[in-house]
């Protein structure tokens, strides 16, 4: 997922910690707040719980949003993101999308990966609860969430690309793109609001291609 030059810029803007305790996730919190955790060895020979709290609509002080690091339950670093926290026997990598976000895995030393498994209490538990119990159903969801954005980008982008195309100044140069697609207005809006919901609902698994949850509607890199 990262380059090296990536990963060594990510590390430098690490901060430590000041060892204060995590807040236990609250049931107000599924749209702002991501929580996940993994139990990793450490050389006493215990496993210890490290946990990354991300705030996703930015920290009250300054609007930045960051990833916190604890160990288990209290604050060892945190950092703007994209993150990347050395860890016992690896790093530990957090990336956000538009929509919440889109990587949060344990690299160990020798390249393997695994995801976090998210809080119980969070959105993403409970997302993730119902595919451990209703496996199909999810599946299913899954797929509709994919069949809306990509009908989304099938029919929003060429009218987009006109959009752009009647900028003066691009219309001068390139000229002016007429899109197949002409869709009312209140359609266009129920069809933004179908990919908002469905980009949401792939965030809460950790699911992301650069197509579908980075093209049409997510300005992120």
């Amino acid at each position: 997922m990262f380059s090296n030059w990536r990963r060594r810029r990510a590390t430098r803007r690490v901060k430590p910690g000041d060892g204060h305790a995590l807040q236990r996730y609250r049931w107000w919190q599924p749209l702002s707040r991501v929580l996940l955790h993994v139990r990793l060895p450490e050389d006493d020979g215990e496993r210890h719980l490290w946990s990354v709290d991300v705030r996703l609509w930015g920290d009250s002080s300054d609007g930045e949003v960051r990833a916190r690091l604890y160990r288990d339950g209290r604050h060892h670093a945190e950092s703007t993101l994209p993150a990347v926290f050395q860890v016992p026997g690896g790093v530990i990598e957090v990336v956000t999308s538009s929509y919440g976000l889109k990587r949060c895995h344990f690299v160990a030393e020798d390249g393997a990966e695994r995801q976090l498994a998210p809080d119980p209490a969070s959105a993403e538990g409970r997302r993730a609860r119902l595919d451990r119990g209703h496996p199909a159903l999810s599946r299913g969801i899954g797929i509709v969430s994919v069949v809306v954005l990509l009908v989304s980008l099938v029919l929003g982008l060429p009218q987009i690309v006109e959009e752009v195309s009647r900028i003066p100044p691009v219309a001068e140069r390139l000229g002016v793109f007429h899109s197949p697609v002409r869709l009312p207005a209140t359609l266009n809006a129920a069809l933004l609001v179908a990919a908002l919901l469905a980009s949401t609902e792939r965030a809460l698994r950790l699911r992301h291609h650069w197509l579908l949850d980075g093209g049409l509607f997510d300005g992120d890199d």
